[in-house]
């Protein structure tokens, strides 16, 4: 049924008929499909606002998603989203040609972010931090605007494993992010249908489709941010030990509380030998 060009979603009009294409289709929405099963992404009469960047994570969830309630296999309702945050050269009639094209239900916002960013952080220092935050604040914003359930943004499995290290190395937490959290003000899930897609995956499903891909101008060409050498670090392991960024990642699926360090997921105090425990009293009846 995937391969019937006949039977495909707009979004995917024009897709290369390679078998090595076709396999990593099938693989993307696969993947894309168990992780919002696994993490009970679906709730009834549910609207997803979709998080658009313009790159090659977020043309990916997009299609990937339009493809899954096309066929049937996600009844929710999509608006795809993009929040123009003010970046010199961005361009701005990008996207939306490109939703309108394809017959994409869409809201284009525009919030001057950028200008904030540059002018309260600190010249040397990365914007990303500020940037996220403001950046998710009016997203929140336009979701409920919107009449929306759920936030969904494009990280896949490499952003998760990536921020595990950053948080290992540079947070002194065990922490990620996960693939469903409820916001603070607990009116709005947050999803990330791809996180169990491979970013390389995603770069080559998205060049392969030839989507019109926008560069991260504000923070993707900053030097010596510390998610730039995480992955550095990642790609070596790879490289020497190919499979490896799957194997940690099913690690984080696999955390035994018994086994770590933190007595508030564990009751260490309380662990009893079977010969300290108290024997069982006869019934008095």
């Amino acid at each position: 049924m995937l391969d019937d060009d006949a039977e495909i979603h707009a979004l995917f009009a024009g897709a290369p008929t390679t078998t090595q294409f076709k396999k990593l289709r099938k693989r993307i929405v696969r993947n894309t499909r168990e992780a919002i099963e696994q993490y009970g992404m679906v709730e009834p009469g549910g609207k997803w606002l979709v998080c658009l960047s313009g790159g090659k994570d977020s043309y990916t969830l997009l299609a990937v998603l339009h493809e899954l309630k096309w066929r049937g296999l996600l009844p929710v309702d999509l608006l795809a989203c993009n929040l123009d945050q003010g970046q010199p050269g961005f361009p701005a009639t990008v996207l939306p040609e490109f939703l309108s094209q394809n017959g994409v239900d869409h809201h284009i916002e525009y919030q001057d972010t950028y200008s904030i960013v540059v002018d309260k952080v600190p010249q040397g220092r990365t914007f990303c931090a500020l940037c996220s935050r403001l950046r998710r604040g009016n997203l929140y914003r336009i979701a409920r605007e919107q009449g929306c359930s759920a936030v969904v943004l494009g990280h896949h499995r490499d952003d998760i494993l990536e921020t595990f290290f950053m948080n290992l190395f540079h947070g002194g937490r065990l922490a990620t992010m996960p693939p469903k959290l409820l916001n603070d003000a607990g009116d709005l899930f947050v999803y990330r249908p791809l996180a169990h897609v491979a970013e390389a995956d995603c770069d080559r499903f998205a060049r392969a489709m030839n989507y019109p891909i926008i560069p991260c101008d504000l923070c993707g060409s900053q030097d010596g941010l510390q998610r730039q050498q995480v992955k550095q670090i990642l790609d070596g392991w790879e490289a020497t030990s190919p499979g490896r960024r799957q194997v940690m990642f099913r690690a984080l699926m696999n955390a035994r509380p018994s086994h770590l360090l933190d007595p508030k997921l564990f009751d260490f105090a309380g662990l009893l030998r079977n010969s300290d425990k108290l024997p069982e009293l006869p019934d008095p009846r």
